[in-house]
């Protein structure tokens, strides 16, 4: 089909043959850059909620061979076993005591101020779980 645009005993392409390629490829880039985009932000906010749960656990893991502690740190969650994950800040808010603290982790400079922090907050032993969003 394209031999119609060369002439006799010429060689390499066409201008029309390099502007089809460009337009493909604009078209394909139009595309997946904006999909490329999505997927970052909820890898970001997996990684957000996976570090509310990983903290949470290693909360209990520190609690039950600490059970007369009275307050809560995030260097404690270390020694429980969390290993907070780069980027991701995770604090932990203390209560009256053991029974009542919140666990907040976030990724602001990746997902941005609009999104919503991944909170584990335990009131009276009971657990409630808002997990982050975009």
């Amino acid at each position: 089909m394209l031999k119609i645009f060369r002439k006799e005993g010429q060689k390499g392409f066409t201008l029309i043959e390099l502007m089809i390629v460009i337009a493909i490829i604009g078209i394909l880039a139009a595309i997946a850059i904006p999909q490329f985009v999505q997927y970052r932000k909820r890898g970001y906010v997996a990684q957000v909620n996976s570090d509310a749960k990983n903290a949470y656990t290693a909360a209990n893991a520190y609690l039950v061979d600490h059970p007369t502690i009275t307050s809560e740190a995030t260097t404690d969650l270390v020694a429980g076993g969390f290993s907070p994950t780069t980027g991701v800040t995770t604090a932990v808010k203390d209560g009256a005591d053991m029974s009542n603290y919140t666990i907040t982790c976030s990724n602001v400079p990746s997902l941005g101020a609009a999104a919503t922090p991944a909170v584990y907050a335990i009131t009276g032993g009971i657990l409630a779980v808002t997990a982050a969003t975009q």
